[in-house]
């Protein structure tokens, strides 16, 4: 089935789309120098360090989001639209601007993706659903970041 009728695939969505906890909680605390573990009301954690040698920074994770964001997402939707998917791998880049505060200017985005029943459509259906609508992370980020997605589809196996 090539085309899923965009109301099915947003009806879809409702499903764990709608499980949404209102209100995230978590911790952080600092531990020595300038480094802090934070940890989700869920248990998780991550840990931040300004001099990156024993954690990531905070932008780090920053741009870490908002690719799981959409690679949740655009699974969800292209195994709706009936695509098996094999691998898939998004390399990401974010330009900061260099002086305080030193906002994402730019990030560009490739995904990689193999499997059958992929095609450009789907693919740049996935993408425009999460973008336009349902990427909270991309939603929470500043307006004036320029966001560039690309893609490659490989051959089942790649």
């Amino acid at each position: 089935m090539e085309k899923m009728n965009s109301g099915d695939l947003e009806e879809s969505v409702k499903g764990w789309k709608g499980k949404i906890q209102e209100v995230n909680k978590g911790s952080l605390q600092w531990d020595k120098d300038l480094i802090f573990n934070a940890r989700t009301q869920r248990g998780y954690e991550v840990e931040f360090d300004a001099a990156m040698q024993w954690g990531c920074s905070p932008t780090e994770t920053l741009i870490m989001s908002l690719a799981g964001c959409l690679a949740i997402d655009m699974v969800f939707f292209l195994k709706k639209m009936r695509a098996e998917i094999t691998s898939f791998r998004i390399d990401y880049d974010g330009k900061r601007n260099p002086d305080p505060p030193q906002y994402y200017k730019s990030i560009e985005m490739m995904i990689k993706v193999s499997g059958s029943g992929l095609t450009p459509k789907k693919l740049e259906r996935a993408i425009s659903l999460s973008q336009e609508k349902y990427c909270s992370v991309y939603h929470s980020l500043r307006n004036d970041i320029e966001v560039k997605i690309n893609y490659t589809i490989g051959e089942s196996g790649d």
